[in-house]
């Protein structure tokens, strides 16, 4: 059997298609595993599950006006039509797909070669690819309720979000892991790969009034990480006391956010939906800070779909401030009938066995497809 992966261009597309790979893995078929896309952008990922990774271009459609948008199109039919002689060759049993931009060419030569695909939406509302593939899918796979109405019902489930098996297992002694004394609570600060700006200038500014109280793991983004560090010790340079309970990292891997999030009493993060599902399946208490619409379609979306929940409050970025996270961190810190009430809402929406149900939902439509 061959299955093919498609979607990436986040680590929200890409690692939930891991985490089925990993299932896949341990089948007694033992399919042929490829990823299509532009870049394999996590090669470390794909040798550890023995994906071949096939290059196929594909173009990203904006928002907003850019001359890159005229050049896309033309990348997309390009990656159409490489998309076609790829699958032609290899000629996949099924295709699973996580969406994003780079899925496109991907799923148009799929149903032009009449391959089976398998849909996954992790947002509160269903992005372009998917909004494409969803009369072509053979079964879709969602994280949120409000997101079953984009669908047809008849093939539709709620599955969750597919999980690293680095963030399934539930560290035991996560602060020896991490180095982290265990005096106080943690404060976990995350803006995701790529950071977040106005939240990690809140942050700064509130460090002075946090860090006597609370230790603060701040994950800032690859790009930020330098100016976060000067700006931090600039701060704290007549506090040495207070920059012990602060650290800080560009980047984390699985294992060390799994322990991260075992250890943190609250969440501070944005609203991808990976991101808000690990917090959930962790029954920690987060504060949302979603990325504003007219950047991010589906971040407030997943925010406040996360939120109505009880498991998370959410800060709108344009309402943002030092004084407001402040008081934000120390109410939910403060109040341990609201941790519990806030962790028992988080825990009620975690769906740990939602990899599993996609590998097998993959190979059945694999076995339909090779007979």
């Amino acid at each position: 059997m061959k299955i093919g992966f498609v979607g990436g261009g986040t680590g929200g597309h890409f690692y939930p298609l891991m985490a089925v790979a990993n299932e896949l893995a341990q089948s007694p078929d033992q399919p042929e595993l490829y990823y299509f896309g532009p870049a394999p952008y996590d090669e470390a990922a794909l040798a550890q599950y023995n994906i071949t990774y096939i290059y196929c271009p594909a173009g990203k459609l904006r928002r907003y006006f850019s001359i890159q948008n005229f050049v896309d199109i033309f990348r997309n039919f390009f990656g159409i039509f490489i998309g076609t002689l790829r699958l032609f060759i290899i000629y996949p049993d099924v295709i699973f797909s996580k969406g994003g931009y780079t899925s496109i060419p991907i799923l148009m030569a799929a149903r032009f070669m009449r391959i089976p695909v398998v849909i996954h939406e992790s947002d509160a509302v269903p992005g372009r690819a998917n909004r494409i593939a969803r009369k072509q899918a053979r079964y879709i796979g969602i994280a949120y309720d409000d997101v079953a109405q984009f669908f047809p019902e008849e093939k539709t489930a709620l599955v969750g979000i597919p999980f690293r098996p680095e963030i399934l297992n539930i560290p035991t002694d996560p602060f020896s892991a991490l180095g982290i004394p265990s005096d106080k609570p943690l404060i976990l600060v995350t803006g995701g790969s790529s950071g977040a700006e106005r939240l990690n200038n809140a942050l700064i500014l509130a460090l002075k009034a946090l860090l006597p109280h609370y230790r603060i793991f701040h994950q800032t983004g690859t790009d930020n990480v330098d100016d976060m560090r000067l700006a931090v010790k600039s701060l704290l340079s007549d506090e040495p006391a207070l920059q012990e309970n602060y650290y800080l990292e560009g980047k984390v891997d699985a294992m060390t956010f799994a322990n991260l999030l075992a250890a943190a009493t609250v969440v501070v993060t944005r609203a991808g939906s990976s991101t808000l599902f690990e917090i959930a399946h962790y029954g920690k208490p987060s504060i949302v800070i979603p990325i504003p619409q007219d950047i991010s379609r589906d971040q407030r979306s997943n925010a406040y779909a996360y939120a109505r929940t009880g498991a998370a409050t959410v800060i709108e970025e344009v309402n943002l401030s030092q004084h407001l996270l402040v008081e934000e961190i120390s109410t939910i810190i403060n109040d341990p009938n609201k941790q519990a009430t806030m962790s028992a809402a988080a825990k009620e929406i975690s769906f740990p066995g939602s990899a599993q149900k996609i590998a097998s939902v993959v190979l059945s439509i694999g076995h339909e497809h090779e007979s």
